[in-house]
């Protein structure tokens, strides 16, 4: 059962980030007409310090928060992959982000698959770029729930059967009325909320777990203790898939849907580039949510059977009082906020822009065109709290992993025709197949394990399967474009004013080469 003060403080919480949401509406320009750029990416208008706060609480989710240090109490080591996964994604934001925000800007562009229309001039192969983003978006959107019910189930605040479904339907339901209603200005100004929480919370309880246990020392030998071994030691054969699954993951992070719309949100590629130097702050974060995991083995939590994502908050719930321990519960529930609602607004953007203006009604209004993209946002949170409700939480769990493998096959198309548009569209098309193809089948023959073996022998070689699947990718895409290059295939028009081929130029104010 959970504490009154607790409880009291989850619902201040939580109360303080709904009405955020709704004065979410004050940001809105009321002298502009309705348009889908508007809704989805708050007119591109978000400063520096807002689109910090939302880049960083989009990328930084819930189930991160709480999946990170679940997987460190699991297994020790291996699971501060996600660290240096992080660090790796600044500089690729300083630089993709950055360059994709100018073409989308000029052009109008909204999703990652408008820039691919345009650059390559391939309707299919925007078309596939729409649907993996969508698909790899759908079980992400769910695990927020689970990261939700897994703090609400560690705090006692989830009552068994429906009265629980109701709690975390409940929610939910703010978010859901204030996105539809605002777009990305929701969760942008709940984003300033979650920032706040996350870092005074989670100062106030690594402090408070340091003082209890004794410091890093005693936290450290008491997890090696029980781990059977070195808390924080990787064995020679641990390191290739560590060093696979960090540089795999952060290439495609960039390519989620949720996170190019938050990029797209900023008002300029100057904000991105400064943005992407003060992520860090952001991964700090998650390395000290990381030794939480590591100080619940130290502390003895015993976190249920295949539920260890619960570890943090059943540590929290032990060594903190009442209400800072309501207020760490209620920061990880707002965390699960943003990211939810981006991922809703993103899903609905790819599919209004890309299959319901491209292939359903090519002249539908501006005014139309953000109803259906409400109603499709609307619909993607209600068949994610369906899925939460239906099936088992490992089946999110395996769909995402897969959904990391599949979003990190449209890199070739997005990524690298931002620097060369000589790949031909049909030749990425047929490696857009191989890679998903190799790697769902690599992720389902190790029994939906992201780390698979390859070689034979005594002792295979274990890589991130999504990074495998890509190299195979690339190799069909390069050699499709030889071929059919060779024979003369016609490609679509370039519609952006990228060079297609990458050219290095020299910048007049620093003499550093650009490319």
């Amino acid at each position: 059962m959970a504490d009154g003060a607790m409880t009291a403080t989850f619902l201040a919480v939580i109360g303080g980030a709904s009405l955020l949401a709704v004065t979410a509406r004050r940001l809105r320009p009321v002298d502009r007409l309705p348009s889908l750029e508007g809704w989805a990416l708050a007119d591109r208008s978000l400063g520096p310090g807002w689109t910090w706060l939302l880049l960083g609480g989009t990328i930084f989710t819930a189930y991160t928060f709480t999946a990170v240090p679940g997987l460190a109490y699991g297994i020790g080591a291996p699971a501060f992959f996600a660290v240096p996964y992080t660090v790796i994604v600044c500089p690729l934001a300083f630089v993709l982000l950055s360059r994709l925000w100018s073409v989308a800007r000029r052009h109008g562009y909204i999703t990652a698959a408008d820039f691919v229309r345009g650059r390559y001039g391939s309707p299919p192969l925007a078309l596939v770029v729409a649907l993996t983003g969508i698909l790899a978006t759908m079980p992400y959107l769910a695990l927020q729930l689970l990261g939700i019910r897994a703090v609400l189930t560690a705090g006692g605040m989830y009552p068994r059967g429906a009265a629980g479904d109701l709690v975390l339907v409940a929610l939910f339901a703010g978010l859901a009325v204030a996105t539809y209603r605002h777009g990305l200005r929701a969760p942008a100004v709940i984003s300033a909320l979650k920032a706040v929480a996350v870092f005074v919370s989670l100062t106030a309880v690594t402090w408070l777990v340091l003082a209890r246990l004794g410091g890093p020392g005693p936290v450290f030998e008491g997890a090696a203790q029980r781990l059977g071994g070195p808390a924080l030691l990787l064995s020679p054969a641990q390191q290739p898939a560590y060093a696979t699954l960090a540089l795999g993951s952060a290439l495609a992070l960039l390519m989620y849907p949720h996170v190019l719309t938050a990029g797209f949100a900023a008002d300029g590629p100057h904000t991105l580039r400064k943005v992407s130097v003060a992520l860090p702050a952001w991964t700090g974060l998650l390395a000290l949510f990381g030794f939480l995991g590591i100080a619940a083995l130290a502390a003895g939590v015993r976190a249920p059977r295949g539920g260890a994502e619960a570890a943090v908050p059943m540590l929290v719930d032990r060594l903190m009082p009442a209400p800072l321990a309501g207020l760490v519960f209620a920061a990880i529930a707002v965390g699960a906020l943003v990211p939810a609602a981006v991922m809703s607004i993103a899903a609905a953007t790819s599919f209004v822009r890309n299959v319901y203006v491209e292939y359903v009604h090519p002249t539908a209004t501006p005014k139309r065109q953000v109803r259906i993209a409400k109603a499709v946002s609307l619909t993607a949170k209600v068949g994610a709290v369906a899925f939460v409700f239906g099936l088992r939480d490992q089946d999110a769990v395996n769909l995402q992993l897969l959904g990391g493998v599949w979003i990190l096959q449209i890199f070739p198309a997005v990524a690298v025709g931002l620097f060369t548009g000589r790949l031909h569209p049909r030749a990425l098309l047929a490696g857009w197949a191989v890679g998903m193809a190799s790697g769902t089948y690599l992720v389902v023959r190790e029994g939906f394990s992201s780390i698979v073996p390859l070689g034979t022998g005594a002792g295979p070689l274990e890589i991130y399967a999504g990074l495998a699947a890509l190299l195979l990718n690339l190799t069909v895409a390069v050699t499709g474009t030889a071929v059919l290059t060779r024979l003369g295939v016609p490609r679509g028009a370039d519609a952006t004013d990228l060079p297609s081929r990458l050219t290095v130029r020299r910048c007049p104010e620093t003499g550093a080469n650009n490319p």
